[in-house]
């Protein structure tokens, strides 16, 4: 993250969060790998669209497909009106997530969900922020950031 700019900071906090309070339908597990494939396939649809070719990168697996349709929306608003600028920005953050996903996994190949248990540690759900999530707290009004 420490290269990111600013726009970046907040995609990737906004996908951090999307993940942590996304629920997988019933009977399944969300695994990283399932992640990994979302955001990839989510990261060359930027990258096509940022060179202004329009195709819709699908992810080999169910789960990871209604990862990406779940995300997609909330991307699409995020960047209403930015343009290929943030379809750019859009491509290097999931680029630095799937990145992310394949470093904890190789530092914890036995946890299939090392990464998203990461996440649930860094963003946390507080008692005042209601149904939002929040940066995890170690005092009621001081918020601290915690990057691996």
């Amino acid at each position: 993250m420490r290269d990111f700019s600013q726009r970046q900071s907040q995609l990737f906090f906004l996908v951090s969060t999307f993940l942590v309070r996304y629920e997988p339908p019933a009977l399944h597990t969300l695994l990283d790998d399932d992640v990994a494939e979302a955001v990839s396939a989510l990261a060359s649809t930027f990258e096509t669209a940022s060179r202004g070719l329009i195709y819709d990168h699908r992810p080999a697996s169910a789960l990871a497909e209604r990862l990406t349709m779940a995300l997609k929306p909330v991307l699409a608003e995020a960047g209403q009106g930015a343009g290929s600028a943030f379809e750019r920005d859009a491509a290097v953050v999931l680029r630095r997530i799937e990145d992310a996903i394949r470093g904890v996994r190789a530092l914890d190949p036995a946890n299939r969900q090392a990464f998203l248990d990461l996440l649930k540690r860094i963003v946390t759900k507080t008692p005042d922020a209601g149904d939002g999530a929040a940066l995890a707290t170690d005092a009621p009004n001081r918020a601290r950031l915690i990057v691996p």
